[in-house]
C-alpha cells in the first residue's frame, strides 16, 4: 500500500512537554511555540504503518513570502539516526501502530519566526511521494537557554528576570526624587505575540535577517517609534493628548501592541520615553531577546554627535536659541538587551543599548542601537552601532560657549558630571533599583571630592511675571559644589513656578515632574459619576475583572488627570488554578 499522511499532531498543548521544556507555556493559546537550538516533538500519523526499510520521509519548514534554501528560510529537514546540533534534523523517538513520534532540530542560528510545516513520504524504491501541508503553524523563537544561540544569558535567575518576567518597574523623575511605577509587560497576554510578528512583517526586515539579533533588534527600535515607518506608537511631547491617549496614563504594553495590530499597523497615540521603552521590552522579551527598560538621570541630548552638550551665549549671557539644539532631559527611559556581538571585537557582547524614542536619525531612520555597553563605558565611540550618540547621553561634558563680538566663539565654562546619573534598573528578582551606573562609566569619585572642597552658597534673586505659583520676587539659596550659570540654578526648586521660571530665563521649557499634595480633584470613570475629593478624603471604585494566568501577579491601578499624572499603585496577589 503506497504511504500517505493522514494527520500531524504537533504537541503544542500548554501542558505538553514541548512548550514546558521551551519555556513557552506562558504564553497564550495552543500553538507550537518553540525556540531554535533544542529539539521538539511531533505526531505523525499513516494510512499503515511506517517500515523504516522501504520507507522515506523528510519534513519541510518554510518561513516567508519567497522561502529559499540558500537565505535560510527554507528548510528540508531529513530523516536520520543522530541528529546534528548545527542543521535541521529528524529522528524516530517512538513508533506505535500506524503512528511515528518524530523529534526535530533546528540549528541555534534558524530564523526566527513564523513556519509553516509539510510533511513528504514515499518509498525507497522511488515510487511517487505524497505531500500533506500542517494546518497550524510553528512559532520559532530566540533561546538564552542555548549555549550555541547568541542570545544565551548563563543565569537561571536572569533569565527568569529578562525573559520570563511579565512586569517590571520603570524608574522616572530627577536625581533627587526617583520615582517608580510598576508596568505591566505581558508578553504573554492573548494577542501579543502575534502583534510582535506582525512588527516584523510589517518592517523592511527580510525574513533572512530574523536570525541576526542584532539585526531584529535594530528593527525593532525603529519599528517601535511612528515616526518614519507607521511603527507602533507616535510621540508627543505638546502636553496636548485630546485626540489620543496621554502617554501617562498607560500602565501597559498590552494595549497598546493589540490596538496596533487589529488597526492593521495604525500608529497608536500617544507615547513618550518610558511607553517607547516599555513596549521594546515587551516585544524582545516575546521574541526571546533578554531585554530590561533603563533609565538615565540628567540625559543628554546631544543632536550633531559632537560628544559634548554644547550651550551658546550672545554677549549678554543670554542663549542663542536656534544654536541650542541639544538638552539635557531630567530623565530618559530606553533598553538594554542581551546578547553576543560577533560583528564587534572580542569582549563587546553582553548588554547592549537600544533606544526606541524617536530622537536623531541613524541610516536614515529613527533608531538607536544595538550599542555595546562595554564600548560605550570604554568610550569606544567607532563602534557601531549608535555608540556616539548612547555615550554622549551618559558621558558628555557640558560646554557654555559665549559670542564675541566678531562671531566667533569661546568657551567659557564646562561641566565635566553634567550628565548620566543613577541609571537605573529593576533589580532581578525583586522590586529593589538596581544601579548600573558603573557598567555605562567608569566612576569620578576623586574628581567629586576635589570639587567639593571648593563648594559654598549660592544665591539668586529671581523675578517672576505673569504667575501667582510664587510672589514676584523669590531668593532661592543653595548649597553647591561649582559655580554654575543662572538658569542652572532653578534646578533645586519644588514648585509650580519652576516650569515658568526655566522658560522665563532659557526660553525652554523642561519636561520636569514635580511632586504636590492633592488638595482638590476630580474624577471621571465609566462606572464613577463625577465629583470632587477633597483633602484627605477618599474615593473607592470598584471593578471587576477575570485573571488569565495563574501563579504570583501583580494588581496595578493608576490615576491620570490633566491636574495630576503619575499616580498609581499596586498589590502583589496569588491567582490560583481552577
Amino acid at each position: 500500500m503506497k504511504l500517505s499522511v493522514c494527520s500531524v499532531d504537533l504537541l503544542s498543548s500548554k501542558t505538553g512537554q514541548n512548550r514546558a521544556e521551551h519555556h513557552t507555556d506562558m504564553y497564550h493559546g495552543d500553538e507550537l511555540i518553540v525556540r531554535r537550538g533544542q529539539s521538539f516533538q511531533i505526531e505523525v500519523e499513516f494510512n499503515r504503518p511506517f517500515d523504516t526499510d522501504t520507507d522515506k520521509l523528510h519534513l519541510d519548514m518554510r518561513t516567508g513570502p519567497l522561502p529559499t534554501v540558500s537565505k535560510g528560510t527554507h528548510a528540508t529537514v531529513l530523516l536520520v539516526d543522530s541528529p546534528e546540533d548545527k542543521r535541521w534534523a529528524a529522528k524516530i523517538v517512538e513508533q506505535s501502530g500506524n503512528k511515528v513520534k518524530l523529534s526535530v532540530n533546528s540549528p541555534a542560528s534558524a530564523v526566527c519566526g513564523l513556519y509553516g510545516l509539510t510533511v513528504t513520504c514515499g518509498a525507497t524504491t522511488g515510487e511517487a511521494t505524497t505531500t500533506h501541508s500542517c494546518s497550524r503553524n510553528i512559532v520559532v523563537l530566540f533561546n538564552p537557554w542555548c549555549e550555541e544561540d547568541t542570545v544565551f544569558l548563563d543565569d537561571e535567575e536572569e533569565r527568569k528576570e529578562y525573559v520570563l518576567n511579565d512586569t517590571g518597574r520603570i524608574y522616572y523623575g530627577t536625581e533627587k526624587q526617583i520615582g517608580a511605577r510598576t508596568w505591566n509587560f505581558g508578553q504573554f497576554h492573548e494577542g501579543v505575540l502575534e502583534a510582535c510578528l506582525f512588527i516584523l512583517e510589517k518592517s523592511n526586515i527580510p525574513p533572512s535577517g530574523r536570525g541576526d539579533p542584532v539585526n531584529v533588534v535594530r528593527v525593532i527600535s525603529a519599528m517601535i517609534n511612528a515616526q518614519d515607518d507607521l511603527g507602533v506608537l507616535v510621540g508627543n511631547w505638546s502636553g496636548d493628548y485630546s485626540d489620543g491617549v496621554s502617554p501617562t496614563a498607560w500602565s501597559s504594553s498590552v494595549e497598546i501592541l493589540r490596538k496596533y495590530h487589529s488597526s492593521d499597523g495604525f500608529p497608536v497615540s500617544y507615547g513618550q520615553c518610558w511607553v517607547f521603552s516599555g513596549v521594546t521590552t515587551t516585544v524582545l522579551r516575546c521574541l526571546g531577546i533578554p531585554a530590561r527598560s533603563v533609565t538615565n538621570f540628567q540625559s543628554a541630548h546631544d543632536t550633531d554627535v559632537s560628544l559634548t552638550t554644547d550651550i551658546y551665549l550672545d554677549e549678554n549671557m543670554d542663549p542663542i536659541d536656534y544654536l541650542n539644539s541639544d538638552s539635557v532631559w531630567n530623565f530618559h527611559v530606553w533598553n538594554d538587551c542581551w546578547m553576543a556581538r560577533p560583528d564587534l571585537p572580542p569582549g563587546h557582547g553582553g548588554w547592549q543599548a537600544v533606544d526606541s524614542t524617536p530622537q536623531e536619525t541613524s541610516q536614515g531612520t529613527f533608531r538607536c542601537g544595538p550599542a555595546s555597553i562595554s564600548a560605550i563605558r570604554s568610550g569606544q565611540v567607532f563602534l557601531k552601532h549608535d555608540t556616539p550618540f548612547v555615550f554622549a547621553e551618559v558621558n558628555s561634558d557640558k560646554i557654555y560657549w559665549q559670542r564675541n563680538l566678531d562671531g566667533t566663539f569661546s568657551q567659557i565654562y564646562s561641566e565635566k558630571k553634567a550628565v548620566g546619573h543613577y541609571i537605573s534598573t529593576k533589580a532581578s528578582g525583586s522590586d529593589e533599583r538596581a544601579d548600573i551606573t558603573h557598567l555605562y562609566k567608569h566612576q569620578e569619585g576623586k574628581q567629586t571630592a576635589q570639587i567639593r572642597e571648593d563648594s559654598g552658597d549660592e544665591v539668586v534673586s529671581v523675578g517672576i511675571k505673569g504667575t501667582n505659583a510664587l510672589p514676584h520676587h523669590q531668593v532661592l539659596r543653595r548649597n553647591a559644589s561649582r559655580s554654575r550659570p543662572p538658569w542652572g540654578w532653578c534646578s533645586g526648586w519644588r514648585a509650580w513656578g519652576c516650569r515658568r521660571a526655566m522658560r522665563w530665563l532659557s526660553g525652554k521649557s523642561l519636561n520636569t515632574l514635580f511632586s504636590v499634595s492633592l488638595s482638590l480633584a476630580t474624577f471621571n470613570s465609566p462606572s464613577l459619576p463625577p465629583s470632587d475629593v477633597g483633602a484627605h478624603s477618599t474615593v473607592t471604585l470598584t471593578e471587576h475583572f477575570i485573571p488569565t494566568q495563574p501563579g504570583p501577579r501583580k494588581l496595578v491601578a493608576s490615576l491620570d488627570c490633566k491636574q495630576l499624572t503619575q499616580v498609581h499603585g499596586v498589590a502583589d496577589i496569588v491567582v490560583l488554578e481552577k
